[in-house]
């Protein structure tokens, strides 16, 4: 496996900046996350490591070698792309065999047929190989897709949302099971998503995205626990962090340039007495596995907040409670984190 860093990079389309000025540096064997929304850069920054998009600036290294101006074919990477992108004719051993047959990389079909059938054990697929792809379930097709990428055993893995089309329940089973590779492995893995949950469960490290710049780098607890902006805040957590203007909580001692307040739904805590000035009346209540999200509404505001309750607790519709915050969070009119 190999690191990867690329520097500066930039890529515009007419007068969108898709990437902007990036700054990356991932090490061997790390299991690297970026996320962002539709739009924020993420796969134009796969297709600029692969070579698929040429960057107007910048320089990209994969194990220590300069490789901005080399073709795709010579970089040796594997993409594994959202879509299954399988050959419908072949069988799922020669769809995996398929990238070991290439002029550029020829091997021996003995040893083809012992790294297909190694990969497919570990994607547990090995009682497959000898059907058409088009037979597969959606899952065991994005297995293939991904056998495909790990037959090759490339310097570095690039993967745009290949788990974005599947199911809830495949997704689940599927991110699992793409970690435990990555990490048997020790394979290098850069993976864009905008699924939030993929990133914290996967990632050794996530960057967050907005708008081609890279706005926060750490690891999955050090950006939901000490987020650099509201952006970066709103993109972690489910439920999604609570926002509101610092005025609505005139009594809550804040920075002096603090213009927003953020605040987890697992860091508030509901009162049934009330008269405190973080008054609120419950609005519905969302009923999960070991807790309740609470719908709350400020008194003397339209504002909702949700509040993650413990599952013994019961909150009726319009009842009177009080709010207390554990851990507020403070961003500038800016957006930017400020520090109490």
């Amino acid at each position: 496996m190999a690191d990867l860093r690329l520097h500066r990079i930039s890529r515009h389309f007419g007068e969108v900046r898709a990437v902007d000025g990036l700054d990356l540096s991932i090490a061997s064997g790390e299991f690297f996350v970026l996320l962002g929304p539709s739009g924020a850069g993420k796969t134009t920054t796969l297709r600029l490591v692969a070579g698929l998009e040429k960057p107007d600036a910048g320089h990209i290294a994969i194990g220590g070698h300069e490789v901005t101006a080399l073709a795709p074919a010579l970089r040796d990477v594997a993409f594994v792309f959202q879509q299954y992108s399988l050959y419908p004719h072949l069988s799922v051993y020669d769809n995996l065999a398929f990238p070991l047959r290439s002029p550029l990389r020829p091997l021996p079909e003995g040893q083809i047929r012992r790294k297909v059938e190694e990969v497919a054990k570990l994607l547990r697929i090995e009682d497959k190989l000898k059907q058409s792809a088009t037979r597969l379930s959606g899952g065991q097709m994005q297995r293939v897709a991904i056998g495909r990428a790990l037959v090759r055993s490339p310097a570095l893995y690039l993967m745009d949302e290949p788990l974005s089309s599947l199911d809830a329940k495949l997704r689940n089973e599927l991110r699992l099971e793409l970690k435990r590779i990555q990490q048997d492995l020790g394979a290098t893995m850069l993976y864009v998503t905008h699924d939030q949950i993929e990133a914290l469960t996967m990632a050794s490290r996530i960057g967050v995205l907005d708008a081609g710049r890279l706005v926060q780098v750490g690891t999955p607890r050090e950006i939901y626990e000490n987020p650099a902006s509201a952006h970066v805040a709103a993109r972690l957590g489910s439920p999604r962090i609570n926002l509101l203007d610092r005025a609505l909580m005139p009594a809550l001692q804040a920075p002096p340039q603090a213009a927003t307040l953020g605040i987890r739904a697992e860091h508030l805590r509901l009162h049934r007495s009330t008269g405190s000035v973080n008054n609120a009346k419950v609005k519905r209540t969302e009923r999960l596995s070991d807790q309740h999200l609470v719908h709350v509404a400020l008194d003397g505001s339209a504002q909702e907040l949700v509040v993650a309750a413990p599952g013994h607790e019961s909150y009726a519709p319009e009842e009177a409670v009080s709010l207390e915050l554990l851990r507020p969070l403070w961003f500038g009119a800016d957006g930017q984190r400020i520090h109490a």
